[in-house]
């Protein structure tokens, strides 16, 4: 594998580029300001009039409207939801595009299920920093980097790899490493580990834990801070020392508690559920039913919402939050 750093690209080729940022929230404000920070001179946010628009202006971006951008854009940066790139790019940036310009994406799910056929004649690129915009930002701002992800779909230009690495370098993932995937692999790994591990399975197993404490006759707060709070103490472990040394931090009864439950909860049936998640995740199965949930106004998304915002948890944890700083 290798890996690319500041020194292996030019920052200056995308500095000399007209770009324009697609979508002001969760990744596209700090992608912007950090692309501002880096010196791009000629940078936009391409929003419809509404809330993102004003945060953008007030931001001191100047603001486009998605056709307009395409127009004006020799890169423009698809930041926007994924369910709604696909109409973006159909509607109002197709027939705006000038050849020779760039399409960049920070999530494959748009081309790999192709939801979006890009013209032959632009580059399509992926930069997809590995971590949520507020942490990007802010390890911009500390002197440091996140890592990034980068593929090519299309290289039209013939400079489509050094652009990318450039955008990287901007986004400040120069500093920490950039590393070679493609589309279909970023993508499908992504939604596997957002499904199976990260967004989906970790917060089950806290509330299943909660839970099992809670209706034992243990206090929420005792229930919280072992099965919330000490997740924390975990993650800094393991992003550290890696999962074998992160043991070495912890005692003798803990570590032979992991050996005695790990794999009750994690066993053979839950590893089947993971690759059944797999398999939906390349099959497209997945992404149907996310488009369906968006075009019927997201009735699943809102019930989840709502559920775990009326979930006892919430109240503990909102007392005890206030305990530490």
């Amino acid at each position: 594998m290798q890996v690319y750093f500041d020194a292996d690209a030019d920052l200056s080729l995308v500095q000399e580029k007209k770009v324009a940022v697609l979508g002001y929230g969760n990744q596209g404000r700090p992608q912007a300001l950090n692309l501002r920070d880096s010196g791009l001179r000629d940078l936009i946010v391409a929003a419809r009039p509404g809330a993102s628009a004003d945060r953008a202006a007030a931001d001191g971006f100047g603001v486009m409207t998605p056709s307009e951008a395409a127009a004006w854009a020799d890169i423009i940066v698809m930041l926007a939801p994924d369910e709604d790139q696909g109409r973006i790019y159909g509607e109002e940036l197709a027939s705006n595009l000038r050849s020779g310009s760039a399409l960049l994406f920070a999530h494959g799910l748009n081309i790999r299920f192709k939801l979006i056929e890009p013209k032959e004649d632009i580059d399509v690129i992926l930069v997809a920093p590995k971590g949520p915009g507020t942490a990007l930002r802010q390890l911009y701002l500390d002197s440091k980097g996140m890592v990034s992800l980068f593929a090519i779909e299309q290289d039209a230009s013939g400079s489509a790899e050094a652009i990318a690495l450039s955008y990287a370098v901007a986004l400040g993932s120069g500093r920490a490493g950039i590393i070679r995937t493609t589309f279909a692999e970023e993508c499908e790994a992504d939604l596997f580990n957002e499904q199976a591990v990260l967004w989906g399975a970790i917060p089950e197993l806290i509330l299943a834990g909660y839970e099992t404490l809670t209706e034992a006759g243990f206090s929420p707060e005792v229930a919280y801070f072992e099965c919330v709070s000490e997740v924390k103490l975990i993650a800094d472990l393991i992003h550290e020392r890696g999962l074998a040394a992160m043991r070495e931090a912890i005692s003798n009864t803990a570590e032979f508690g992991a050996l005695q439950g790990g794999t009750r909860i994690i066993n053979a049936d839950a590893r089947t559920e993971m690759r059944r998640i797999l398999r939906e995740v390349r099959s497209g199965a997945f992404v149907q039913d996310l488009m369906k949930d968006a075009e019927a106004g997201y009735p699943r998304l809102r019930a989840s919402r709502a559920k775990a915002a009326a979930h006892p948890i919430e109240a503990v944890g909102e007392r005890l939050r206030k305990l530490t700083p």
